[in-house]
């Protein structure tokens, strides 16, 4: 009897090489599963499960986990205001761990021997996946043959030409990995420390060109985006589309990320993302009306660990549910509405409605005048504040 292998399965060249491979050379009962966190529309799945048929899978399975990408990630990014060295909204790579736990759920549900997934060698998602399968199924065989074999893509695509399976695998100049939550582009450019990528590397292109600006209200309660110029959502997924389409029409959201991978080397990646920093930025705005200096000054520590373990495959860490309790708990006050005014290529946060607005208070108005002390009282406080520097000065003589 066959054992079966379970194969994250996206109907790529290297996931599409994985299959016929495992059933025609290691002799596997091949059961396909593509786990779609959003990146994928019904027509494209559709597709994809008719390829993996095309490949010789036994089964093929579409597992939507959306909803908990959402309420188990992107929830907590944008709690965190996580931004990946102040730049990048850890777009398509936060989807891996969840793409990951779908299939060993799955795995686990029809017995299978066996998980594999179609990773390189040379980047994170193979941490990803095989330190998701080593901590939720102690033991289990884990099969990456484009890895293990440091495949080219024309060895594969020979091998599915040789065997009768013929696709469109021609190599794009630019390869694009969409999902909810922003769009990867790579190039060439993005090889080289000193080139960027050029606009007709991104999928959207500016629509309002002959347009001034345009103005968008997000409205957020507890933290949670809740409804986009007026319109309410109950499916935040929706919600991140709506402000995605405003945005991309003002192709806003493109930058460059350069950080540091999991296996030690330096990454380089384009990336499309208007509503992931459309939200983001205007959370944070909120959050500066709403919050008081230390609850953000923690918020801001708490959330760049949290982005940096969530990149490095570190999900299941215990750590990681704390610190979203704490982030879930600082936002019981974040409630408001977010004005901001977008233009080509760029936007401008114009500022916040909200009944939390700790602006609103009756103790002063800046700049302007005090209502809650007297200027004796400042006076009287400075002296004080400034009583460690002065004796430091007074003990040590020192050029200042």
């Amino acid at each position: 009897m066959k054992k079966k292998v379970v194969l994250a399965f996206s109907g790529g060249l290297d996931t599409s090489f994985c299959a016929m491979y495992l059933t025609k050379e290691m002799g596997y009962e091949v059961y396909t599963a593509l786990a779609n966190t959003g990146g994928f529309t019904d027509e494209e799945c559709k597709a994809i499960e008719e390829r993996a048929y095309k490949l010789g899978a036994v089964k093929h399975a579409t597992i939507n986990v959306e909803k908990e990408y959402y309420e188990k990630s992107i929830k907590y990014m944008i709690f965190g205001n996580v931004l990946r060295n102040g730049t990048y909204p850890i777009s398509v790579s936060s989807e891996r761990v969840f793409q990951a736990l779908a299939i060993i759920h799955y795995a686990k549900e029809i017995g299978a021997a066996a998980v594999a997934h179609g990773s390189t060698g040379a980047g994170n998602d193979q941490v990803r996946f095989d330190l998701t399968f080593e901590v939720l199924a102690p033991g289990i065989e884990i099969i990456t043959p484009t890895r293990d074999m440091n495949l080219s893509r024309d060895y594969e695509i020979n091998y599915l030409k040789e065997h009768g399976y013929e696709a469109d695998f021609v190599k794009m100049e630019y390869s694009i990995n969409k999902g909810l939550w922003g769009t990867s582009v790579g190039g060439k450019e993005t090889l080289h420390s000193n080139q960027t990528l050029p606009d007709i590397a991104y999928p959207s292109q500016l629509e309002a060109e002959d347009e001034v600006e345009e103005d968008m209200f997000i409205d957020f309660v507890e933290g949670e985006i809740t409804g986009v110029n007026g319109e309410t959502f109950t499916d935040k997924a929706e919600a991140i589309r709506k402000v995605e389409e405003i945005g991309s029409r003002w192709a806003i959201g493109r930058d460059m990320h350069v950080g540091d991978t999991i296996i030690g080397i330096k990454g380089r990646v384009g990336f499309e993302a208007a509503g992931p920093l459309l939200i983001i930025n205007a959370h944070k705005l909120l959050e500066k009306h709403t919050l008081t200096k230390w609850q953000q000054y923690w918020k801001d520590q708490i959330g760049n660990w949290y982005g940096m373990f969530l990149h490095e495959a570190q999900y299941l860490e215990p750590v990681m549910r704390d610190m979203e309790a704490f982030l879930q708990s600082t936002q019981r006050n974040v409630t408001g509405r977010v004005i901001i005014t977008l233009r080509p290529y760029t936007y401008t946060l114009v500022g916040v409605e909200s009944d939390h607005d700790l602006m609103k208070s009756d103790f002063g108005v800046y700049g302007e005048e005090q209502k809650a002390w007297t200027a004796d009282d400042v006076k009287g406080f400075t002296r004080i504040l400034g009583n460690q520097m002065k004796i430091y000065y007074n003990v040590n003589d020192e050029k200042r």
